[in-house]
């Protein structure tokens, strides 16, 4: 039975292709998708020497309508681009192929904004770099690809993408996911109150001392091979820094408005690696809806099940009128964007502001500033709530303690009796020269969290003085190791920032306005003279907590899910609703991964810019105080802390 081959296009690629094909198969050739394509196509290949973009989503469309598979080959700024071959109603077409390609470019705005002309009506034409040994080198690995279509085996271009070097005529073939929000292919659903619902369903874990439902063995399987590649991942750079005490690797997500790095912190690169992908897939989950369409568009006061937005916390009066404060005041007769979570207490589904859920929504027509806090990846979403949970109560633990000027019992880390501690203490002491001090940060709830100073053994050394950090965890040793790990690896790129601005740091730490950005708030700390602003925790001459007299040690169960409960039941008791948002995308569903933020309304929430610090009606920082034993009563709001927290 013959094959029916149609090629479309122009060019010396699509006639080597064209020739090589012949001896084997019925081809028909056509100059253009705007002339009809037979109906007995049985594969479409679009082959060009320039880069057509419009070519790619004709090809897409027509091959979905006919029911057929497609390959396409072109050459763009001396690199030959084969593939993705495309099978009929599957995801991973072309245009995701073509965002990964593009987003992976130090130049992808500018490769943006050529597609989109060019998508517009400009003449394609063939390119400047095209070669005759990179066009014959195509042509070969495109006939390869079609005789194994042909033959009934997998083509290696599926979901993948094959480069040629015009020049070297060096190939490569790299992987890319299909893109969750890809207009061609993707199946994104209506975000509702059925998809919200997370009932907690049994994740045991992988050992006694683990809080994890996965192991790393297991991950390391498809992590790098899946979303590390540097031209087409959705993370697309990794870099192992050696100038730190422990093994740090930073991985790279590429936004369109830049980079956002991720770190992997550990006394282990290879486990580090896995651990700054992770980190950056659950940034990637948590800057906008990637796996369900919102479709909540409304104002609160016509809501049944919402989240009141005054109970997270907002900005004051003052802050909204200062000249060029980039958000409004919220009123409950104001339209917004809502996304379905769950209460988990309440077992209900419940609406939470988009901004609230995803924290890179922007600015305009926003009433608060939210970051990731309580955004957590796991390997079964029980696991992912554990650490969305206990991100907040460590962030909120490290607001309180410095808003409320606590002065928190500092804990003997040598007590802990974990020899893997003492030996990051002493590696720390040793290598980069700064002394640990640990304070029990433990509020109203009873579970523990930690705050850590690491502070210069040999002052006026010209580098950071102090950098400060949080923990909070069940088992309060993995709090403290967490805190060390991400404090310790700021050092060395934090140090090189701060000597070369110091005198801008010296400014901030005079006028508080000036702290606009996440590294203002730790540099100006790093500051010798802003040592004074930690009288209430360094200033101190009671004697040091043991672990055992800091934390009562709670009980752990081998299903995570039980320890999920016990949290939840603490806040059960303190009448504080916990609110879970799916932002799994498929990107990470195909392996099992699931991604969550967290909320907690009555938390005091990070921010960063001190402009932006949101404590309008969260009393708790006003009430703890005196709960703990600290205060003998309330604390009103012009007692606060007045300056920028120091949270890195």
């Amino acid at each position: 039975m013959s094959t029916f081959i149609t090629a479309v296009g122009e060019g010396v690629l699509l006639e080597h292709v064209v020739k090589e094909l012949k001896a084997h198969y019925e081809v028909t050739w056509i100059r253009s998708l705007e002339m009809p394509v037979p109906e007995n196509t049985d594969l479409l290949l679009v082959l060009e020497d320039g880069w057509n973009p419009a070519s790619s989503i004709m090809g897409e469309k027509i091959a979905r309508e006919y029911g057929i598979g497609w390959l396409r080959g072109f050459v763009a700024f001396g690199e030959g681009v084969i593939g993705p071959f495309v099978t009929p109603d599957s995801a991973g077409c072309s245009q995701c192929a073509d965002v990964r390609r593009i987003m992976t470019g130090s130049d992808r705005e500018d490769l943006w904004n050529i597609q989109h002309t060019l998508l517009e009506g400009a003449q394609a034409r063939q390119d400047e770099w095209v070669s005759r040994n990179g066009i014959q080198q195509m042509a070969c690995v495109i006939c390869h690809e079609v005789n194994l279509w042909s033959e009934g085996k997998r083509v290696r271009t599926d979901q993948a993408v094959h480069l040629v070097n015009m020049r070297t005529l060096e190939n490569s073939r790299h992987l890319f996911l299909p893109d969750s929000q890809c207009p061609m292919c993707s199946s994104l659903v209506d975000d509702s109150p059925l998809l919200a619902e997370m009932p907690l369903k049994p994740s045991m874990k992988i050992s006694e001392d683990s809080f994890r439902s996965r192991s790393m063995e297991e991950l390391s399987t498809f992590l790098t091979k899946d979303y590390l590649d540097p031209r087409t991942g959705l993370l697309n750079h990794k870099m192992i820094d050696f100038e730190t005490p422990f093994a740090d690797v930073i991985v790279n997500l590429p936004l369109m408005n830049g980079n956002e790095g991720s770190a992997g912190r550990t006394n282990s690169y290879a486990v580090s690696e896995k651990t700054a992908i992770l980190e950056g897939l659950e940034r990637f989950c948590g800057m906008d809806p990637k796996g369900k369409r919102t479709k909540v568009y409304d104002c609160y006061s016509n809501l049944e099940s919402a989240l009141n937005p005054l109970d997270v916390g907002v900005h004051s009066a003052e802050q909204y009128a200062e000249k060029g404060f980039p958000f409004t005041p919220y009123h409950p007769d104001k339209k917004m964007n809502w996304v379905w979570g769950y209460s988990l207490l309440k077992n209900t589904p419940i609406l939470v502001p988009e901004r609230l859920a995803y924290y890179s929504m922007g600015c305009g027509g926003g009433y608060i500033f939210e970051t990731s806090n309580g955004c957590a990846i796991g390997g079964s979403g029980e696991e992912a709530i554990f650490h969305g949970m206990l991100e907040v109560l460590e962030r909120d633990s490290f607001l309180m303690s410095w808003y409320a000027e606590l002065p928190l019992p500092r804990i003997d880390p040598r007590s802990s009796g974990d020899q893997e501690l003492h030996m990051m203490i002493d590696r720390m002491k040793e290598i980069a020269g700064y002394d640990l001090y640990l304070y029990n940060a433990t509020m109203e709830h009873g579970i523990p969290c930690i705050l850590t100073i690491i502070k210069k053994s040999i002052a006026d050394t010209g580098d950071l003085n102090m950098i400060c950090a949080a923990g909070a965890h069940l088992d309060p040793v993995k709090a403290v190791k967490s805190a060390v790990f991400e404090s310790v690896g700021m050092i060395e790129p934090l140090n090189k920032e701060f000597n070369k601005n110091k005198e801008t740091y010296v400014k901030m730490l005079r006028d508080s306005s000036l702290v606009k950005k996440m590294d203002d708030h730790g540099m100006v700390y790093g500051l010798p003279e802003a040592e004074e602003r930690f009288g209430f925790l360094l200033n101190q001459d009671q004697p040091l907590q043991t672990f055992e007299e800091a934390f009562q040690m709670k009980r752990t169960h081998p299903d995570l899910t039980e320890d999920v409960k016990g949290l939840l039941e603490v806040f059960r008791e303190l009448n504080m609703d916990v609110i879970a948002v799916d932002q799994t995308s498929s990107e990470l569903a195909r392996n099992g991964l699931h991604c969550v933020k967290v909320l907690i309304p009555g938390m005091l929430p990070m921010t960063f810019g001190h402009h932006l610090r949101r404590l309008e009606g969260l009393n708790r920082v006003l009430e703890v105080p005196k709960k703990l034993g600290y205060t003998d009563r309330h604390l009103t709001p012009g007692e606060l802390n007045p300056y920028p927290h120091p949270f890195p």
